[in-house]
């Protein structure tokens, strides 16, 4: 009897163990952000959602402590004038990435606490409608960035 139940526990906590040791289905890189200037009370974050998983999922919302929101938002081009507007979630298929970029879908921050200053970073918790919360940290940028990448501190780059 206790060897029956010695294997069972043995059973059960490589299950476990093997159900801990997958990696998680959604993967968040490249967050980064601008530098907002003195006084602003909304910025911007850009990250890019990698599903490795086998289903679809979607991101829902996202907070962080440096914003007292933040929002889903895509931008549009209406009778020649871009405009941003919130959506509810984004879709995220088995396999493939979306990318939060500057002039398309991004996080819009609003009701900031303090100025975005570049050298800076701040966490993001996201939430999935499958994966639950996956935090990430957005690193500041110089105003006016276009990628996460500062290439003006890369060796041998001169981007003057």
């Amino acid at each position: 009897m206790m060897r029956a139940f010695l294997c069972a526990a043995v059973y059960a906590a490589g299950l476990a163990l093997a159900a801990a040791a997958e990696p998680p289905a959604i993967v968040i890189t490249d967050a980064w952000a601008r530098a907002t200037p003195p006084g602003a009370k909304s910025g911007a974050a850009y990250v890019t959602v990698t599903n490795k998983g086998t289903e679809a999922d979607k991101l829902l919302s996202a907070t962080t402590p440096v914003a007292g929101e933040a929002q889903l938002h895509t931008t549009i081009t209406e009778d020649g004038v871009m405009k941003m507007r919130p959506v509810s979630a984004i879709d995220v298929k088995p396999g493939a990435s979306v990318t939060l970029k500057p002039g398309g879908m991004h996080l819009m921050l609003t009701q900031l606490k303090q100025p975005l200053k570049a050298g800076d970073s701040f966490p993001v918790a996201f939430t999935f409608e499958k994966a639950g919360r996956v935090t990430a940290t957005v690193k500041v940028q110089k105003a006016g960035a276009m990628s996460g990448m500062d290439m003006g501190s890369m060796p041998g780059m001169d981007m003057k």
